[in-house]
């Protein structure tokens, strides 16, 4: 009831405030209101030359203004205003799960690619970054893998930073909220001639988290940043440019504020080892684009570095079982030249073409420590239970009190692909077909090892030493061809309808999770070959490795009708756009259970899904006014699946919103004019579910909405906002998961007040 009247209390105050403004004329505010909405918006695609709206494709853009007023510091924070695309927040920024029309993943390759200023992100563990001084970020939805290749199976995620060719001037801010969260940003955008420009921005971040661990009241996610990014860019009047972007992050910070699950009451988070994430990533990107008379010709070339360190207590409880230490050091590099004729409104064939490489290496280490409780419970439990039942008065022992299951991997990976696409206009129709080749190989090689001390009390009267050691390599080569067609009815300059049919991909891969697991029973297996048994006698299958490592690509075939309209009204603009999709899914990559008394969980290819929905979005400014809403509908469901224990044909695919919406509504007021240019006062709602957490489909988050608002002063160069995430305090969960047969769950972030003042010069 509260919630609802503070609702009603500032929507009325945003119509009521006008009888006490101070009115200029309308010429002055329409001038005033054009520098607002001053776009920024024209940014440089490397693939397309043709505005978004103009692509026969569902797709959600937003201007640097938009961003800005809304606060957004991270792709999560704009997923929630595009339908059916969903970012939950939980764990650390390594966990960047995204799911879009029923599809997604939680571990190994997504689903949906990322490119900040046409390079592609290779690594899905740097999608969540600190973002700042954007000018425009796009969420395209359907498969993008005939431009783009791997892993764009459902979308595209769109970042272009500010360029100093579009702003001038440098820029000054500081946001501060709830958990002592101090953000500062600065930049400098300059612009020596007309051929030369270059920038240098910088945002560090500090707090000291939103969730406490209850076993030592320390708070879980506190967390500290730094983000620094440059660019440098020449024009030259031969149609050439070129530009250099170099970009670099630190992140440290906690996390992974995981509770038991509960239906019906609030359990707090409780564990006893320490939890962290540290992050550290190097960019350098250099772009060339060259323009001739009839086409132009672009390059992009990058070199891409992370190293992370992930801790865990894996199983989250304040006991001593155990926890894994996963470092990663990765190197990167890609390469992409691109072909395509000029945009020209009297040429019936369009066409574009490219070929693009890459080649990564990843050093990781991802050992796993077992403390005495996990030791008694995942190991020794397992195995007497098979033994009593041929001794029932003897046991099997392990004299340490922690161990250590060492796992060491290199991962080099590289592909290339070639790829092209026409477009044929003829009147108000447009046809278009691409095919894109693409072919990629995969190793992995591996040292693990474990020593340790056990005893058998049949025969034995003390412990024994025993080193187990697995090693060996492997690799694996995926080739896809990636159709795409397309057909476009435009109604008139501004509308138009369209279909398409395409065909995505997830790339395959190998499977490091588990190895502890596999290494385990290997450990479990020299025991019992060392005391002449054999660990089949006692109920315990072994894994088959070569096929546990692996997993092949994951495929799917889209197709969807839909339609953009822009009508012509007086004093505004509106943009409308409605879709209608069918998703078939096979090869699905899914987390199994391996045969046997296993405890451990693979990715495997192991079913087939398919999806149907709709999604709808609307946009209308005028002067003084500017609203927005959306809304998404997925059907997602197993059509084949089998995890080695249970069936799930005909279940909803886990993981997914069946519903997405969002409702933004910002006006502007020209009020006080000796003290202020304008104020402008926003309110959005989003609304997300209902979630399931499992394949049974025995779990779930129900529906839940979020209110949001902010009040915003400028005057002149000065700005200074106020503003409330999660106004109403609504709780809900963000993520569930099960381990060791506990189920556990993040909870959303709760109400947080800001305030953030900015200054531009």
């Amino acid at each position: 009831m509260k919630l609802c009247k503070f609702v009603f209390f500032f929507l009325g105050w945003m119509v009521v405030l006008p009888t006490y403004a101070q009115e200029s004329s309308d010429q002055k505010e329409e001038e005033e209101f054009s520098e607002l909405l001053d776009p920024l918006e024209v940014v440089v695609r490397v693939k397309e030359s043709e505005r978004l709206e103009e692509m026969p494709l569902s797709a959600n853009a937003f201007s640097m203004t938009k961003l800005e007023s809304q606060g957004v510091a991270s792709p999560k924070d704009m997923a929630s205003f595009v339908p059916n695309f969903h970012m939950p927040d939980y764990g650390s920024q390594m966990t960047s799960s995204v799911y879009v029309r029923g599809f997604g993943a939680r571990i190994e390759q997504p689903v949906v690619g990322m490119i900040v200023d046409n390079v592609p992100l290779l690594n899905k563990n740097c999608f969540d970054m600190d973002l700042f001084d954007l000018q425009r970020m796009e969420f395209l939805r359907g498969p993008q893998g005939t431009l783009y290749g791997r892993n764009t199976m459902c979308g595209l995620i769109n970042i272009f930073s500010l360029s100093p060719f579009s702003y001038h001037g440098t820029r000054l801010a500081v946001d501060y909220s709830k958990g002592n969260t101090v953000k500062l940003k600065a930049s400098t955008y300059q612009n020596p001639s007309d051929k030369f420009a270059f920038s240098i921005a910088a945002c560090a971040q500090h707090t000291n988290g939103l969730f406490k661990n209850g076993y030592d009241d320390s708070w879980c996610d506190p967390s500290n940043s730094l983000s620094l990014r440059s660019r440098l860019m020449w024009r030259l009047k031969n149609e050439l440019s070129f530009e250099n972007i170099f970009s670099f992050s630190l992140l440290k910070q906690g996390g992974y504020a995981y509770s038991l699950y509960s239906d019906s009451t609030e359990t707090p988070v409780n564990y006893n080892d320490e939890c962290h994430y540290d992050r550290t990533t190097v960019s350098d990107a250099f772009v060339l684009k060259k323009r001739w008379r009839n086409f132009s010709f672009s390059t992009v070339t990058s070199y891409q570095f992370l190293d992370d360190d992930m801790l865990l207590d894996q199983d989250f409880l304040p006991l001593p079982i155990f926890n894994l230490n996963q470092t990663q050091r990765e190197h990167a590099a890609t390469e992409e030249l691109v072909f395509q004729s000029l945009p020209n409104s009297k040429r019936v064939w369009r066409w574009k073409a490219g070929v693009y490489g890459f080649y990564k290496h990843n050093s990781m280490q991802a050992p796993v420590t077992f403390l005495r409780g996990g030791i008694d419970q995942l190991i020794l439990a397992n195995a007497n239970q098979g033994i009593q039942q041929i001794f029932p008065n003897d046991r099997l022992d392990i004299q340490e009190d922690k161990f250590l299951i060492a796992s060491d991997f290199e991962l080099p990976n590289g592909g290339v692909a070639a790829y092209h696409q026409s477009e044929f206009r003829f009147g108000p129709w447009n046809f278009t077909v691409g095919l894109r080749a693409d072919y990629e190989k995969a190793a992995i090689s591996y040292q693990n090892h474990s020593d340790l001390h056990y005893m058998f009390t049949l025969f034995m009267k003390d412990y024994k030493a025993i080193l187990s050691r697995m090693e060996g390599k492997s690799d694996k080569a995926f080739f896809n061809l990636l159709p795409k067609f397309s057909i476009q009815y435009h109604l008139d300059g501004s509308n138009h309808l369209y279909a398409y049919a395409a065909k995505g991909f997830k790339a395959g891969g190998f499977n490091t999770q588990i190895f502890s697991d596999i290494l385990q029973n290997a450990l479990m297996n020299d025991m019992m070959a060392d005391m002449g048994m054999h660990f089949d006698d006692m109920g315990v299958a072994n894994y088959d490795v070569a096929k546990a490592i692996s997993y092949d690509p994951e495929h799917s075939w889209t197709y969807e009708i839909g339609g953009h309209f822009s009508p012509n009204i007086s004093k505004g603009a509106l943009n409308t756009d409605l879709s209608l999709f069918y998703i078939q899914a096979r090869d699905q990559q899914l987390t199994v259970f391996p045969k046997g008394k296993n405890t451990g969980r693979m990715m495997a290819n192991a079913g087939k899904s398919r999806s149907f929905g709709a999604e709808f979005s609307v946009a209308y400014h005028m002067k003084k006014w500017d609203f927005s809403s959306s809304y998404g509908y997925t059907n997602a469901k197993f059509v084949d699946f089998y995890d080695g224990n249970n069936r799930y044909d005909g279940n909803y695919v886990p993981y997914s919103p069946m519903h997405t919406a969002s409702l933004r509504v910002q006006r502007t007021f020209y009020v006080m004019k000796k003290l202020l240019d304008r104020v402008e006062l926003s309110a959005d709602w989003t609304g997300t579910g209902k979630i399931y957490w499992d394949e049974e489909n025995s779990c779930s988050q129900s529906f839940y909405s979020l209110f949001n608002g902010a009040v915003s002063l400028h005057k002149k160069k000065f700005s200074l906002e106020g503003w409330c995430k999660n106004i109403g305090g609504n709780e809900y969960d963000t993520f569930y998961f099960v381990s060791m047969g506990n189920r556990f769950c993040q909870k959303g972030k709760p109400r947080r007040l800001g305030v953030s003042l900015r200054y531009e010069f």
